[in-house]
């Protein structure tokens, strides 16, 4: 079965599948799209057609239609509806896609009224925790197939961080590599200033740049009813390095308590930076403003000179405006955020779960491709732009579209990298979707580090 999807003139529905995407001339005498220009007897534009056979497991399913729910909005959002065409063309399913900047908020709020998407994207894994704890009938487990792809595609870890008390809910979707500092190379190379290489280099080098009479730092959290979680990213990585993995570990399970010693010093450790009046927050406002600086928008002050470096995951790349050239001699880079530790290289992950709330055969289904190699290698080739990367090991790099996107695949499949999962994610929904979102926007406008870990540590579910 082959079905045709007419993209437009020489767009190419680019696959992974092993999709033989033949790209046909059609004439204006065989073409009965009305397609301008067919009345010329030239080309009138390029059709895709797609060999369907790898898709003919999930069977025929004209007619029906998939609902998806996720936090991922534009400019992101695009690119995964074009990551669905092959599915949608060789199944006969229709996906319907929501993105929401409330997601958050809204998606328990829908459980519980009984209005669930069929599938939904969580970006914690502690939130699909408070879902299999709080609306275990309104959950389904995932299918074998998809369980049977994130056996062979991913390492152990990701599926321990889908699974809930044993059962497998959620395969990973895309992933993020978090510890990153961008920069701009050309504003580096004129000062004479280099990329540091420990933190104690990264802070030596924000002194030197107050003392050349600029503000080093910029930073935003806000992020809607999401508000506060950069800020959660930012700590996270500074307990990495100070405290160390084990102790991370620790505290993300609650062996040791929010408020512990060593998660207070990590604050400190980034109140150097963030709560500094003279390191940040440049050519935005005083500290305070972080707080209601749109963390889309806030690295944009290095475009204009204003401000020197903004901590910020791989999927920042997507957040500049339209133009602007990510290189290593481009208007902007990235560097890893250093580590004063030499034995371990600590980095920061994330990704997107998905979650099912209906078992029909069409969720199955696309549950299914989007833990394929298939939808991954897709997804890289309908990101042109970039900004996007998976843990998925089917994925080949040469698919990515920037030597960025190598960067952060190369760092997350790295055996020398010590890898950690945003700890905010993992942690119960109501701490780490809640008042360590709360508490970072707190912590900015005038509380104290102590005052607010002693608030997220009571705040922390008696029987978790």
């Amino acid at each position: 079965m082959t079905r045709i999807r007419r993209r437009g003139t020489g767009a190419v529905v680019a696959g992974g599948l092993g999709l033989a995407l033949v790209l046909t001339a059609c004439s204006g005498g065989g073409d009965d799209t009305g397609d301008e220009g067919t009345d010329s007897g030239g080309d009138a534009g390029a059709s895709t057609e797609i060999d369907c056979a790898p898709y003919e497991e999930f069977g025929d399913l004209e007619g029906t239609t998939v609902s998806i729910y996720t936090s991922i909005v534009e400019p992101e959002q695009q690119t995964q509806v074009d990551s669905y065409v092959p599915f949608e063309e060789c199944t006969g399913v229709t996906v319907e896609y929501e993105g929401s900047r409330e997601f958050e908020a809204q998606l328990l709020v829908r459980i519980q009224a009984g209005n669930a998407p069929d599938i939904a994207y969580l970006p914690q894994p502690g939130l699909l925790k408070t879902i299999v704890q709080d609306f275990p009938d309104a959950i389904v487990p995932a299918p074998e197939a998809t369980s049977a792809n994130v056996d062979e595609f991913f390492t152990e870890g990701w599926k321990e961080y889908g699974s809930v008390d044993g059962t497998f809910y959620a395969a990973p979707l895309g992933a993020n590599a978090k510890s990153f500092v961008w920069y701009s190379p050309a504003m580096f190379e004129d000062a004479g200033y280099e990329v540091p290489e420990t933190w104690d280099d990264m802070i030596d080098l924000s002194q030197q740049i107050v003392d050349d009479g600029a503000m080093p730092w910029c930073a935003g959290v806000e992020s809607g009813d999401a508000t506060g979680w950069p800020g959660t990213d930012f700590i996270e990585d500074v307990v990495l390095r100070t405290a160390g993995p084990e102790v991370y570990d620790q505290w993300v399970s609650h062996e040791i308590p929010f408020n512990d010693p060593q998660i207070v010093e990590a604050f400190d450790t980034a109140g150097e930076i963030l709560k500094n009046d003279e390191f940040v927050n440049a050519g935005l406002g005083g500290v305070d403003s972080i707080a209601t600086t749109p963390w889309t928008d806030a690295g944009f002050p290095i475009l204009d000179g204003t401000c020197w470096m903004h901590r910020a995951a791989n999927f920042y790349a997507t957040q500049w405006p339209e133009g602007t050239e990510v290189a290593p001699d481009g208007d902007v880079y990235a560097f890893y955020l250093p580590t004063n530790q030499t034995d371990i290289k600590p980095v920061l992950g994330g990704a997107e779960f998905v979650a099912a709330f209906d078992d029909r055969p069409e969720v199955q289904a696309f549950q299914t491709y989007l833990s394929s190699a298939d939808w991954a290698n897709t997804k890289a080739k309908t990101t042109p732009m970039g900004g996007w990367v998976s843990a998925n090991n089917g994925l080949d790099p040469e698919n990515l579209a920037t030597d960025f996107d190598k960067l952060s695949a190369e760092i997350l499949s790295d055996p020398e990298s010590v890898i950690r999962f945003d700890a905010s994610d993992l942690m119960p929904g109501e701490v780490g979707a809640g008042t360590f979102w709360t508490g970072i926007v707190n912590w900015l406008t005038g509380s104290s580090t102590q005052e607010v870990t002693d608030q997220i540590e009571a705040s922390w579910p008696a029987a978790s």
